[in-house]
């Protein structure tokens, strides 16, 4: 009995030790596809954090991120002002020339997303800002942290949130190193794993994903300079410092000037710190100072100028890279270069695309089965993925409905951050519950059933003048062959 006892315990933490080093790598596979989202790119931007009885939070950032403005408006019950609300917004669009508005995904989000396309259709000219449903996962945190607080000392907490969905919109992962992985919410079980071994998964996570991307040496803040691999927080905030009080860094050398930032901690940096219009061209490139030389007699190979090389990479293809192997830089080494020479800090991040969310669908009791519908993959699990579809209740792809083949892996097919097509397969209003399919025969038919209807409500046909049954079958395997993976 006692070993059977022994035995049993025995299994059961071999069995939770395996289901929490799975519930981490999911929690950091998500963060990972979370962080390396698509970013918006440098704009005039405006921030919306929805709210009915507390209003609308509005804030205008500049391209570099940089807080211009900031109002609160009352289109929703109980003012209904819903005039004194589009007129603000309009003046703040008129007077930054925001290019791009960012509405958080959370209580009232459906509204006022609807409440800016009226505006839009009302402004003058084809040149109007674009409007974008972006998740507001962890704003409310960052509003309440003492980053924020130091950041922006005399602004309301309300409003912070506003200004993190406004940058989060130009560029996610400078925006969401600032706020603690774990309130971002993309974990699975997260709350029943070992904390400790969670958050130093997930602090890896980040400083990979920084490290992937790059930082711009002269905008990035104390935050993001924290994350890149040999600063920390000491050094990131000797560096801002620096910046702050000498001006822009014209090199990457200049970083040894840095109180108390010595040569061990710029090998390790240097390689992860952009600089844009510097006096050496290669401080744009993710080439480490130290392959400089290697680099230039790689470049005077072709007979040209850096400039001219890395604006007109085409001579690089004739480039034999044995040639320059040698005791210090390996093989690899030498095509990492060759790569980045032809791309010079080329962003390994995706283009951006947003989910267009279709009307008049705003709430779980406007879903039917058979809807096709486009949304953002929010959260993926070992049995499926998360969809927000746009009704604050996000549905759930089993991972028996991701793809007409079997699917082991829901990472294999989806990521966080994926605009994808689903149908609705079943809503359970009470338990508010959305299931949904992304399986290829599903999609088609539900269009072709939609397309039908069209056709028998049109005027122009009736009964008699319903075509042939080949016709209909032909448009029904153009509709397949179109809409199948």
């Amino acid at each position: 009995m006692k070993i059977r006892t022994s035995l049993t315990l025995d299994l059961m933490a071999e069995l939770r030790e395996a289901a929490e080093a799975e519930a981490i790598r999911v929690f950091a596979r998500n963060l990972k596809d979370l962080l390396l989202a698509a970013p918006a790119g440098g704009q005039a931007t405006m921030g919306l954090d929805p709210g009915i009885r507390t209003g609308v939070k509005i804030a205008v950032v500049d391209a570099t991120g940089k807080l211009m403005a900031t109002e609160t408006v009352y289109p929703f019950q109980p003012r209904l002002d819903v005039k004194g609300a589009q007129v603000a917004i309009a003046r703040l669009i008129g007077a930054h020339r925001v290019r791009l508005i960012a509405i958080g995904n959370g209580t009232a989000s459906r509204e006022t997303e609807k409440l800016v396309a009226d505006l839009l259709a009302l402004l003058p000219g084809p040149d109007k800002p674009v409007k974008v449903v972006v998740s507001e996962a962890g704003a409310s945190v960052y509003s309440a942290s003492e980053l924020a607080a130091k950041e922006f000392p005399g602004l309301d907490v309300s409003l912070r949130g506003a200004v993190s969905i406004a940058r989060r919109l130009q560029d996610p992962l400078a925006e969401l190193v600032k706020i603690e992985p774990k309130a971002i919410g993309v974990g699975q079980y997260q709350h029943d794993v070992d904390q400790h071994r969670l958050a130093r998964s997930l602090d890896a996570v980040v400083e990979d994903a920084v490290n992937a991307v790059g930082v711009d040496l002269n905008t990035a803040s104390a935050p993001l300079l924290a994350r890149v691999s040999g600063v920390g927080p000491g050094l990131a905030e000797a560096i801002v410092a620096h910046r702050d009080q000498n001006g822009p860094f014209a090199t990457r050398r200049e970083l040894l000037k840095v109180a108390r930032l010595g040569p061990k901690a710029f090998e390790q940096a240097a390689g992860f710190l952009r600089i844009t219009g510097g006096t050496e061209p290669l401080d744009a490139s993710s080439v480490h100072p130290e392959a400089y030389d290697l680099a230039r007699n790689i470049v005077a190979t072709c007979g040209r100028d850096l400039r001219a090389v890395m604006a007109d990479p085409a001579v690089l293809r004739r480039v034999e890279p044995e040639d320059f192997v040698n005791d210090r830089f390996g093989l690899p080494t030498v095509r990492d270069i060759l790569l980045e020479l032809e791309k010079p800090g080329r962003d390994p991040r995706p283009s951006f695309r947003t989910a267009s969310f279709a009307e008049g669908v705003e709430a779980i009791t406007d879903l039917r089965p058979g809807m096709v519908l486009e949304g953002t993959v929010t959260n993926v699990a070992a049995f499926g993925a998360f969809v927000d579809v746009g009704v604050h209740q996000d549905g759930l792809v089993h991972v028996s409905q991701l793809s007409d083949s079997f699917v082991k892996d829901p990472h294999a097919v989806v990521k966080a951050g994926d605009v994808i097509r689903v149908r609705v397969v079943e809503v359970d209003i009470a338990r508010k519950r959305i299931g949904l399919t992304m399986k290829s025969d599903g999609v088609a038919s539900a269009r072709d059933q939609a397309h039908e209807r069209a056709l028998a409500a049109s005027p122009a046909r009736g009964p008699k003048d319903s075509g042939p049954p080949a016709a209909g079958n032909a448009f029904a395997e153009a509709l397949k062959g179109k809409f199948g993976r």
